[in-house]
């Protein structure tokens, strides 16, 4: 069968399969399937069940909103989940034979997380609390209600995908009686605390918080270790670091953690830790291995993961996401030091759950040519059955890429590794523009994970190189860390080295028509190499960065984003402008498109509108677009039509001049 080309609208056709939990019996699953509701013009999250034998799929849930974080109560007989059906993101239970799902909470500020005590009647809930009040239910809408002036004492004021921050209101956590649904305040203070584990008989918890008069340093967070009768904390750590993630063993021996220290900053590598309650002590699982933990892939096909940090089995082993030469591979270690991975190259574990006994995992997984399906993993050899097929005709149906991964020398003769992807349709002895991709971050990377915006830009003719320049994770602590006080420098090398190789070593790219594009950091760097380079013959900034001296106080993380990748602060201005694309706008020749969502507040609109409008002052070539109701995850999670506008409008751009 002769398959179709991709088209921009197929964000529509597939679907993200993620969050498997397994049940307690070990023989179910549940997870969601999360799509786009094109009349709706919103995400639409629904549970499902899956038996492992028979590999039955059954549909449990049929709202039109977003069901997140699914979890069993120790007895298998219901599930929990949070969900958006009432505007803010409530708790809700159902039985797991069946039946409507019963709202638990009805908090003014929503729940933001929860975990099932182990008797089955209790929930632990972490919600938002006014200073010096308990929690408290929505109270009725008040009709033209009057505007109030915002105060705020602290930087830390504002976060992307937020809005301002309310100056009087705290995390708390407290616990739900299921029967009489009265709410028990656990914590209390004027501080942030983070729920993090529930220990398997129900007499401790894992807290974080960070109880330090200096509120802004959102970078320390320490773990205790609470008794739910006298609420006595023992301390778990509290270095210098955030620590969080927190899971009990199965004999609550021991507690697992993630987290790092800051001797990087934000480029340090998140580590693995294992608490031993009786020796008190902490041992780092993963420091023979130079590689994050977690998963550090960006992608923009994945929806509702809620993947768990670390997984028990009863014989104390541990398994867990690890990020790795453009892989997110599932680990396996021990408490006598052993580690390997325990799933294949080439893909990307997304999401996923263990069995008890460790014999077998259900993951969740892409690679560059699937947005992704569920699978049952033999532990000892690897075989997988297929669980769920909900991309099988989108896959089956429309023509994908593959890419072909590279690896050529940087600056250092350091290794650089990435991907070439050829045009859609691809012929021999023809000639195609080129577009160079550059990720976010830094400290994220490209992986072997589907993309749509690649795929669309082979699938419009254009061949694509994105790479993981330094900086990125995913290598090693020196490789990610060597960005810091050096953008513009070896991570722009990089990038050129790896055009440089792909032209030498194919002839079919077209060095008159050439293309660069990225977001965020990749919206800095694009905004840079136009600046210092006229190779390129068209070009678009997204969500970018174009001078550090304002992005100091605008952004919600500038005050300290900056100190940590430039080392240097308002104090001295000329290093910042130094490191600002703007500074070379005189340079640019490139025709140059700014997409620029209005309510990003991690790289704000003024950061577009000062390039777009010192562009234009000086009559070079330049169209400024604004997203409205966007903030910085529009190409990701943002409102659906947008993220279809916003890849129109780079495909439109550069169509009119490479093509």
């Amino acid at each position: 069968m002769t398959k179709r080309k991709l088209r921009v609208e197929d964000l529509y056709e597939f679907v993200s399969v993620a969050s498997p939990k397994l049940s307690p019996n070990q023989q179910e699953a549940v997870f969601l399937k999360t799509s786009i509701d094109e009349e709706k013009n919103d995400y639409i999250a629904n549970l499902f069940h899956v038996q492992l034998d028979t590999h039955e799929v059954t549909q449990w849930t049929y709202g039109k909103e977003r069901i997140s974080s699914p979890a069993w109560s120790y007895d298998g007989k219901q599930i929990a989940f949070l969900s958006n059906r009432d505007e803010t993101t409530q708790l809700y239970v159902m039985l797991a034979n069946g039946g409507e799902a019963k709202q638990v909470t009805d908090f003014e500020k929503g729940v933001s997380s929860f975990l099932w005590s182990p008797c089955g009647k209790k929930i632990w809930i972490n919600a938002a609390v006014k200073e010096n009040e308990t929690f408290t239910y929505k109270e009725e809408k008040i009709e033209n209600k009057k505007p109030t002036a915002y105060r705020t004492t602290k930087m830390k004021y504002q976060a992307d995908g937020v809005g301002l921050i309310p100056q009087d209101t705290y995390r708390q956590i407290g616990v739900v009686d299921l029967e009489t649904g009265d709410v028990t305040q656990f914590t209390e203070g004027n501080h942030q605390y983070h729920l993090m584990a529930v220990s398997n008989k129900g007499e401790q918890l894992v807290i974080g918080v960070n109880r330090t008069e200096n509120q802004d340093n959102e970078f320390k967070l320490p773990l205790y270790l609470v008794d739910t009768g006298s609420k006595e904390e023992t301390t778990i750590i509290e270095a210098n670091g955030n620590y969080g993630n927190a899971v009990f063993s199965h004999d609550d021996a021991y507690i697992a953690y993630t987290g790092a220290d800051r001797s990087y900053e934000n480029a340090t590598q998140p580590e693995l830790f294992v608490y031993n309650r009786e020796a008190k002590t902490n041992t780092c699982i993963t420091e023979s291995i130079d590689a994050p933990v977690g998963d550090l892939v960006v992608s923009d096909a994945q929806q509702g993961i809620s993947a768990s940090p670390v997984v028990w089995t009863k014989d104390h082993d541990l398994y867990f996401q690890l990020s790795t030469m453009g892989d997110v591979r599932l680990y396996y270690a021990s408490l006598d030091g052993a580690i390997f991975p325990a799933s294949q190259e080439n893909e990307h574990i997304y999401d996923y759950d263990v069995a008890k006994d460790g014999t077998f995992a259900v993951v969740a997984v892409s690679n560059s040519v699937h947005p992704g399906e569920l699978y049952k993993q033999t532990i000892a050899t690897g075989e997988r059955e297929a669980l769920t097929a909900m991309n099988k005709d989108f896959v089956d149906t429309v023509e994908l890429v593959q890419p072909e991964a590279i690896v050529y020398k940087g600056q250092k003769d350091w290794d650089v590794h990435g991907w070439l992807m050829k045009p859609a349709g691809f012929e021999e002895g023809k000639k195609y523009p080129f577009i160079v991709e550059i990720h976010g971050g830094p400290a994220t990377m490209y992986g072997n994970s589907f993309f749509h915006e690649m795929q669309v830009l082979a699938a419009k003719g254009y061949g694509v190189l994105y790479v993981n320049p330094r900086g990125s994770h995913g290598y090693n602590q020196e490789f990610v860390d060597a960005v810091r006080g050096d953008y513009g420098g070896g991570d722009y090398a990089d990038i050129m080295d790896g055009l440089d190789y792909v032209l030498s070593e194919n002839d079919w790219i077209d060095t008159d028509r050439l293309g660069v594009t990225g977001g965020s950091y990749g919206g800095f760097m694009t905004n840079w190499i136009v600046g210092h380079t006229n190779r390129f013959k068209a070009a678009v900034t997204q969500r970018s960065i174009s001078n550090w001296v304002s992005f100091y106080g605008v952004s919600d993380i500038g005050y300290y984003f900056s100190e940590w990748q430039h080392g240097a602060d308002m104090n001295d201005v000329d290093k910042l402008w130094d490191f600002s694309p703007l500074k070379y706008a005189k340079n640019i020749e490139t025709p140059l498109l700014i997409l620029h969502s209005e309510d990003d507040l991690r790289c704000p609109m003024e950061q577009a509108e000062q390039l777009f409008i010192t562009l234009k002052r000086i009559g070079k070539e330049t169209e400024l677009v604004r997203f409205p109701e966007a903030d910085h995850n529009l190409s990701r999670t943002g409102i659906p039509n947008l993220r279809i506008e916003r890849l129109n409008e780079m495909t439109n751009w550069f169509e009119h001049y490479l093509t």
